[in-house]
C-alpha cells in the first residue's frame, strides 16, 4: 500500500512538470471536415508552423505544445482563417467554432487575455471593412459620411485599447493592442505624442519584468527611440527660435582664450565660422580635433575660422591640451555649466554649427565630410 502512494505521488508530479513545461490547445471546429488546421506560432519577425491536424467529422483537435520561455501570442489556421490567441499563465485553451463563423466569431475559454485580444481584432476589423468600402465612386457626401465613421470607429476603439492598456500594461493584450494596424497603419505610434504614454507604459513594464525578452528589447528601443527624436526635434526648433529673434542671427559669445585673452565670436563677422562646442578631457576628442586641424589648414587662408567652446571643467588639462591649437579656443570656468550651453541648446558633445558670412546659423552637427563640402560651397 505505502508502494502504491509513492508511485502516485510520482506520478502526480511528473504530470505537474509536463503540465509546466507546456500547454494544451484543443477544441473543435464544425463544417471543416478534411480541411487542415495548423497552430502557429507568431514571433516577433516571422510566424513558423509548430503543428497540423487533419479536422475528422466532428472537427476536433488537440494540440499540446512546449511552453514559450515568455508570455507570447500563437495562432490557428484554417486556411486564410485565423485565431489568434496569448500563452502566459495558461494550461489550458478550449475553442469551439464553426468554419463559418470564423475568423471572430467563435468561443474561448482558459484565457483572459486571449478573449481581450478577441475583442481586439473585431474592432478593427469593423474599421478595416469600413476602410474597405470607400471608394472614388461614392458621392462626395458619402465619401465624407464614411470618412467620419471611421474616425470615430477609431477614436472609440483606441480608447478602449487604452483602458485595456493603462488597466495591465504588462498583459499580453495591452502588448497586442499596440500593433494592430488598418491598412497596414499602426493605430498606436510611440512617434505621436498622443500614444507615447500608453506604448511607454507597456514598454516599461515588459521592460522591468521581462527585461531579457526580444519583444521588451524591441519596444524599449523604439519607444526610447521615438523620445530622442522628438527632444532632438524639439531642441532645433528652440535654438531656431532664438536665432529668429536675435538680431545679429546668432548668439554671441564672450569668453577668455588660454592666455586670459577675452574673445567675441561677433569679432569674426564677415568669416565663415564653425562654431564648436568640445571636451579635451573626452576620449573621443582626439579624432575630434584631427579633423578640425584639417579642415582649419585646408580653408583658413581663405577665410575660414573656428570659435570653439571648451567645456572642460579642469583648466589646467584644458590649457595643456590647447596649448599647440592654432584657432580660437575658449573657455568658461563654469565648464559644462556655462550658460552658453543652454543658449545653444546643446545635449551631445561635441556639437557644432556653421556660420556664413552675414551671421547666419546654416547647418548644426554636419559630419566632417558634410563640413567640408559646405564650407567650400561658403567660401
Amino acid at each position: 500500500m505505502k508502494n502504491y502512494f509513492y508511485s502516485l505521488v510520482i506520478i502526480i508530479l511528473l504530470i505537474g512538470c509536463q503540465n509546466k513545461n507546456s500547454f494544451t490547445v484543443e477544441g473543435n471546429i464544425s463544417s471543416a471536415k478534411g480541411e487542415k488546421l495548423y497552430i502557429e506560432h507568431m514571433g516577433l519577425l516571422k510566424t513558423t508552423s509548430v503543428d497540423s491536424v487533419k479536422l475528422g467529422k466532428n472537427g476536433k483537435f488537440h494540440f499540446t505544445i512546449k511552453r514559450p520561455e515568455y508570455p507570447d501570442f500563437y495562432r490557428l489556421r484554417l486556411n486564410d482563417k485565423l485565431i489568434i490567441f496569448a500563452v502566459d499563465s495558461t494550461e489550458k485553451i478550449t475553442i469551439k467554432a464553426s468554419k463559418e463563423d470564423l475568423p471572430y466569431n467563435y468561443t474561448l475559454t482558459g484565457s483572459e487575455q486571449s478573449l481581450k485580444i478577441q475583442q481586439l481584432r473585431k474592432s478593427v476589423a469593423n474599421i478595416q471593412n469600413k476602410v474597405n468600402k470607400f471608394s472614388s465612386n461614392l458621392a462626395p457626401e458619402e465619401q465624407n459620411q464614411l470618412i467620419k465613421e471611421i474616425e470615430k470607429d477609431i477614436e472609440n476603439h483606441k480608447r478602449e485599447a487604452q483602458k485595456l492598456i493603462l488597466e495591465n500594461p504588462r498583459s499580453t493584450a495591452a502588448y497586442y493592442a499596440l500593433y494592430q494596424k488598418v491598412n497596414d497603419f499602426y493605430l498606436f505610434s510611440p512617434y505621436v505624442k498622443e500614444d507615447r504614454s500608453y506604448c511607454a507604459a507597456v514598454a516599461t513594464a515588459y521592460h522591468t519584468f521581462m527585461p531579457n525578452y526580444t519583444r521588451s528589447q524591441n519596444l524599449y528601443a523604439t519607444v526610447m527611440d521615438a523620445i530622442k527624436n522628438e527632444r532632438k526635434a524639439e531642441s532645433q526648433l528652440r535654438l531656431e527660435e532664438l536665432f529668429r529673434t536675435n538680431s545679429t542671427g546668432y548668439i554671441n559669445i564672450v569668453l577668455p582664450d588660454k592666455n586670459g585673452i577675452q574673445q567675441k565670436l561677433s569679432d569674426l563677422e564677415g568669416k565663415i565660422v564653425l562654431i564648436d562646442f568640445s571636451i579635451y578631457t573626452a576620449r573621443e576628442n582626439v579624432e575630434h580635433t584631427f579633423s578640425l586641424r584639417e579642415l582649419y589648414n585646408k580653408y583658413h587662408e581663405r577665410g575660414f575660422e573656428i570659435f570653439q567652446v571648451s567645456l572642460d571643467e579642469n583648466r589646467f588639462l584644458w590649457e595643456k591640451s590647447v596649448q599647440n591649437i592654432p584657432w580660437i579656443c575658449v573657455r568658461d570656468e563654469r565648464g559644462p555649466n556655462t550658460p552658453y550651453v543652454l543658449s545653444y541648446n546643446i545635449s551631445t558633445i561635441p556639437a557644432s554649427f556653421l556660420m556664413d558670412r552675414q551671421g547666419n546659423i546654416i547647418a548644426r552637427d554636419l559630419d566632417f565630410k558634410q563640413l567640408d563640402k559646405q564650407i567650400a560651397k561658403l567660401l
